[in-house]
């Protein structure tokens, strides 16, 4: 997995004044930056980055034994990555010109107003985590290779589109940045959300919810918990999954559905880090990495103000989009197999044999419910099958005769311009359904909705017109 430091962003102080550390620190944990480390000989700095990763450096430049002119060059070449901030008394321009040519960050004058050195730590510490999303892409994308595939072992997956999103998703796995999962219904967001939490190193828990449905009160209450007393039958105060899902992810599904005063409510809690219990006035401070997922068009919903843009692009810092299972036909082979041994075991059966045609057949289903539907329609058929060792494909023809949706081939007009007639577009449909089932009369018929021999007599009534030419007839 990704080192534990990548999430918990240490930042290093170093300054020879004790009490300069502990107030730095204090004023950054109460800001949700924690894993603080402070070193008040600069002697110990070198020693300390070479034993621990360090996201970033802030660096007194006037302190006994080893200045901090001395440490800027050397950090700066050591750890070319490494964001440093220099925090000094002197207001010298020169000294501020030539620090920055060494390389620092930011450069403060003390005494550093509170805002000014807590938001020039976070810029530092987003700066660190982009250099970071940038080097794991490269190397990535140079070696093909997933350093952690056992991370998706429950996304049964053959499909090279799937891998290139694996590999993305291993890459900003530990960023701490949020993610937006779109895709179908039925695609597995939420499994791949649950393996960028195994990949982050974070050692909270995984904690989802499903906003969808939720009213304003009901999602401030389920995200940020209540008081006792805060409204009428709270008897006792709760936290919410805010908090329990504290120095771990916070799955929100469904965000899509959120309603506009909750969105206003999850964005402060982005921007911010803090939140407020119902009824409390006292803030808490959120140290949870926000993941979400929705099957809905987040750009349409914007176009008609039913989403916030603000908020859109705060939650898709990373973007993965889950291809529906139309396009990787590949892995129907696989779920398949998956999903019938999955069915036996679970219903104490012996696992039946697959029919040759059922791929052919179910290749050409359009697939709405996507991977959730082709798990329910085998688990379905398995808990039918009696006896024998070929598991019928009755149940598999009914599902694709419903809703097999018709071809933008049939409805497109003729080369020339006109319409197709009825019979022409019959005739083209029906060859159509032939190439498609590979010349297998049967899997045609059911791509068409009709039985085979009424298929085969439309067949006949061609071949007796003299067109047999014009369609397929060997199966």
């Amino acid at each position: 997995m990704h080192k534990q430091e990548s999430t918990q962003q240490t930042v290093v102080l170093v300054d020879d004044e004790s009490s300069m550390l502990l107030s730095s620190k204090m004023l950054l944990a109460s800001a949700g930056i924690r894993g603080v480390e402070t070193v008040e000989d600069s002697r110990e700095l070198m020693p300390l980055l070479a034993r621990k990763e360090a996201a970033v450096v802030v660096l007194d430049l006037f302190m006994p034994y080893i200045s901090g002119t001395q440490l800027l060059p050397e950090i700066v070449r050591e750890y070319p990555d490494l964001p440093v901030i220099v925090m000094t008394a002197t207001q010298e321009v020169e000294t501020a010109v030539s620090c920055m040519k060494e390389g620092a960050f930011d450069y403060l004058v003390k005494p550093v107003e509170e805002s000014r050195f807590v938001s020039s730590v976070k810029r530092a510490l987003e700066l660190r985590s982009l250099r970071q999303q940038v080097g794991a892409l490269k190397r990535y994308l140079m070696s093909d290779h997933l350093e952690h595939g056992e991370a998706f072992a429950s996304i049964i997956s053959v499909s090279r589109k799937m891998r290139n999103l694996f590999q993305y998703a291993e890459a900003i796995a530990g960023s701490g940045e949020p993610v937006l999962i779109t895709g179908e219904t039925g695609t597995g967001k939420e499994l791949l959300a649950e393996a960028v939490h195994r990949l982050s190193g974070r050692s909270g828990e995984f904690v989802p919810v499903n906003v969808a449905g939720l009213d304003d009160a009901l999602f401030s209450d389920t995200l940020f918990g209540h008081r006792r007393g805060a409204f009428s039958g709270a008897d006792s105060a709760r936290e919410g999954m805010v908090a329990k899902a504290a120095g771990g992810t916070l799955f929100l599904d469904e965000i899509g559905d959120l309603k506009p005063p909750s969105q206003v409510k999850l964005l402060r809690l982005l921007q911010e880090q803090q939140y407020y219990p119902l009824g409390s006035d006292i803030a808490k401070v959120s140290n949870v990495r926000i993941l979400c997922a929705t099957h809905q068009d987040l750009h349409a919903a914007m176009a008609e103000e039913a989403f916030r843009s603000d908020l859109f692009y705060r939650l898709s810092v990373h973007q993965i989009d889950i291809p529906p299972l139309r396009r990787r036909n590949e892995d129907i082979p696989v779920l398949v197999g998956h999903f019938i041994e999955q069915a036996a075991e679970s219903l104490g059966k012996k696992a039946p044999e697959v029919p040759a045609e059922l791929l052919t057949l179910l290749s050409n289903h359009h697939f709405p419910g996507n991977v959730r539907e082709l798990r329910a329609l085998v688990f379905d058929a398995v808990a039918r099958h009696q006896s024998g060792g070929v598991l019928s494909m009755k149940s598999f023809r009914k599902a694709v005769t419903a809703k097999r949706p018709i071809d933008a081939a049939v409805e497109q007009s003729d080369l020339d311009g006109r319409f197709l007639t009825l019979k022409e577009a019959e005739q083209k449909h029906i060859n159509l359904a032939l190439q498609r089932a590979g010349n297998n009369q049967g899997i045609a018929a059911t791509l068409l909705g009709i039985s085979r021999p009424a298929l085969n007599r439309r067949l006949a009534r061609e071949k007796k017109k003299g067109k047999s030419s014009k369609l397929v007839t060997s199966y």
